[in-house]
């Protein structure tokens, strides 16, 4: 059995895979979860589409999209494995103009009505309306 030195054990990484770094800084809980987002076109990468095997690198610019916020992060630094919450953070850096934006985009969310009042229950074609919506 062959033993690994503490200077193997602490390579810095130059280059890794995009959709195992989004698994690493804790942006998707799995790996195929994140490529399905990239091959979705919810994740882009300098600015333009790419793969789930797109090598990443440090200085790179993301773009990524959950549910309602958009944010734009720089990578600050590679990693295989998934941690910590407090120690994912450290792997990127959100751009104030990315942060701005989220804050404006929530603000106007929580100006809107939370809810429509209405006299009755939707009918069967206000159902089906409200459903194709939500699958949307």
């Amino acid at each position: 059995m062959a033993k690994t030195t503490t200077s193997e054990k602490h390579t810095e990484l130059k280059r890794l895979r995009l959709d195992k770094w989004l698994w690493a800084a804790r942006f998707y809980k799995t790996r195929s979860v994140a490529k399905q987002a990239i091959e979705g076109g919810k994740v882009y990468c300098e600015g333009s589409r790419t793969k789930p095997g797109k090598e990443v690198e440090v200085g790179m610019e993301i773009r990524l999209r959950q549910g309602f916020d958009e944010k734009t992060v720089v990578i600050l630094k590679l990693s295989e494995q998934r941690r910590g919450a407090p120690e994912a953070q450290l792997l990127y850096a959100e751009t104030m103009d990315s942060i701005a934006a989220r804050q404006k985009e929530a603000d106007q969310r929580r100006a809107q009505p939370s809810h429509w009042t209405s006299s009755s229950k939707p009918n069967k074609k206000e159902r089906r309306l409200i459903h194709r919506f939500k699958q949307v």
